[in-house]
């Protein structure tokens, strides 16, 4: 979605958020005093800082499952009070419940869509199962996967209810190497692709190069209470070539803010 002079308007805004936690000794912990930022539509945004400056907590307060203290968080222009199935998460662990099989563990995320039959549930979960290569483990139970199997059900998982924002915190963090790129793919693919869903994703990862690798914007906070330390506009073809003095220009720009 556009405006009249061509700029992409914002899929979710955070305006003024604060949010904090009080510990069990009476201590407040400040973790966002006044954040403000935007995702636009049909953009990949990732997101750096130091542990612990609230980045999982952000992602959190983006899908609706934390409400801030102070401020407001608008999806498509209005507040966003609760979590809804037009925004996808998958976390850095992917929590199935080993009692479901992954069909079910997907189908799991269209619990609350009440104009579909339990016949067309099935039906978008293997369609979203077979975009991620697991057709052949419907029947099988989250003991009997990999860990990137897993990964790879937490992704249909976070995509079957096609939200136009997908929301990642960590998503490869706990995979091996070579099944961390292959995902990383997959979920870029994904976002090319103008037919499929999200529209627009936001990453978190302490992983730099792979959030050079993904995003067209990495928003670098600061440690808490978390500002943004800067924001850099990462202007590469895609697919992108990790071993390019362009690529390791923008690495060494986040680094720079980082510290």
């Amino acid at each position: 979605m556009m405006n009249g002079a061509g700029i992409k308007e914002p899929i979710l805004e955070l305006r003024d958020v604060v949010f904090g936690y009080k510990l069990r000794r009476g201590e407040n912990i400040r973790i966002f005093d006044g954040l403000s930022l935007d995702v636009k539509y049909a953009e990949f945004v990732g997101i750096a800082g130091p542990s612990g400056c609230g980045k999982s907590t952000l992602i959190r307060i983006m899908a609706g499952l934390i409400k801030p203290e102070k401020g407001e968080v608008l999806f498509r222009g209005k507040p966003l009070k609760k979590p809804t199935p037009r925004i996808g998460i998958m976390f850095q662990n992917p929590a199935l419940f080993p009692w479901y099989t992954v069909l079910e563990n997907i189908m799991l995320a269209l619990i609350h869509e009440k104009d579909l039959s339990e016949e067309d549930k099935i039906e978008r979960a293997r369609v979203f199962l077979d975009m991620v290569g697991l057709t052949a483990f419907e029947s099988a139970y989250p003991a009997e996967l990999s860990g990137g199997m897993k990964a790879r059900v937490a992704l249909a998982r976070a995509l079957v209810s096609q939200p136009d924002l997908l929301l990642m915190d960590e998503p490869f963090s706990n995979l091996d190497p070579l099944t961390a790129i292959s995902l990383r793919r997959e979920v870029e693919s994904l976002w090319l692709n103008q037919s499929m869903p999200p529209s627009s994703v936001v990453m978190v990862s302490h992983d730099i190069e792979e959030l050079v690798e993904l995003s067209d914007r990495i928003i670098v906070l600061t440690k808490r209470p978390a500002k943004i330390a800067g924001i850099i506009e990462v202007d590469l073809d895609r697919p992108r070539q990790r071993r390019s003095p362009e690529f390791y220009k923008y690495v060494d720009e986040v680094y720079t803010l980082l510290s």
